[in-house]
C-alpha cells in the first residue's frame, strides 16, 4: 500500500527571526573536509606511576627469640627504649585519646599481619598517635592457643614506628585487644611543638 504525504507548506522566516537565529548560534566555519580526526593531535602528559608503598619495610628484620608466648587471659606490654615506665600507665588510662582501630579478629596469620603494616602505615601517615587493635583471644583456635595475638606481640615489638604497647582495658577488649602508641611523623612533629616529648 502506498501512502501519499500531504502537502506541507513551507514556513517563510521574517527577517527579525533570521536575524534572531544568526545570533544565536554565533560565528559558523565552513566545513572543509569530511573526514574526521580520531587521534588526538597533542598527545596527553604522562601521569606519575602510582607508588604503591612496602609496608613490610617498617618491621625490623630481626626475630625476637625470647618473647614468651602468651595464653588467651594474658596481658600484652612493651615499651621502646628511652621511653618513662608511666607511659604505659598513661596509655592504658586512655591519656593520649584514640584515632584509629582495627578488628583482626577471625583473620589468618598472613591477612592479619598484611591488613596490621597497612593500617599502621596509614595511621603514621595520617598523623594518629595512639591506635586500638582488637586481635581476640583465640577461644576457636588449636589448642585454644591464641595465634594472632602472639604473632601481634611480636609485629609490633618489630615495628619502627610502634613506642609502645599494653592489653586494653576491659571495657575495650580487655586481653582481645591492644592500645598502641605510635611515633609522630615528621610531618606533624611542627603541631606538636610544646607537647611533652615521650
Amino acid at each position: 500500500m502506498l501512502i501519499k504525504s500531504a502537502n506541507v507548506p513551507k514556513k517563510t522566516l521574517s527577517a527579525a527571526d533570521a536575524a534572531l537565529f544568526r545570533q544565536t548560534i554565533g560565528v559558523v566555519k565552513k566545513i572543509t573536509t569530511d573526514r574526521l580526526l580520531l587521534k588526538p593531535s597533542s598527545k596527553p602528559s604522562p601521569r606519575p606511576k602510582q607508588h604503591t608503598p612496602d609496608y613490610a619495610a617498617r618491621l625490623n628484620a630481626a626475630d625476637d627469640t625470647d618473647i614468651t608466648t602468651v595464653s588467651q587471659e594474658d596481658t600484652l606490654s612493651y615499651l621502646g627504649h628511652g621511653l618513662q615506665k608511666n607511659v604505659l600507665k598513661k596509655l592504658r588510662q586512655g591519656h593520649y585519646g584514640l584515632d584509629a582501630e582495627l578488628d583482626l579478629h577471625g583473620l589468618t596469620s598472613a591477612t592479619a599481619k598484611q591488613q596490621l603494616l597497612k593500617f599502621l602505615y596509614g595511621c603514621v601517615e595520617d598523623g594518629c598517635r595512639c591506635v586500638h587493635i582488637i586481635h581476640g583471644k583465640g577461644y576457636r583456635s588449636q589448642d585454644s592457643h591464641p595465634v594472632i595475638k602472639n604473632h601481634l606481640n611480636q609485629w609490633l615489638r618489630q615495628h619502627h614506628d610502634v613506642q609502645a604497647f599494653c592489653s586494653a582495658a576491659q571495657k575495650e577488649g580487655g586481653a582481645g585487644a591492644v592500645m598502641v602508641l605510635l611515633h609522630i611523623s615528621e610531618k606533624y612533629r611542627n603541631d606538636l611543638e610544646g607537647a611533652a616529648d615521650f
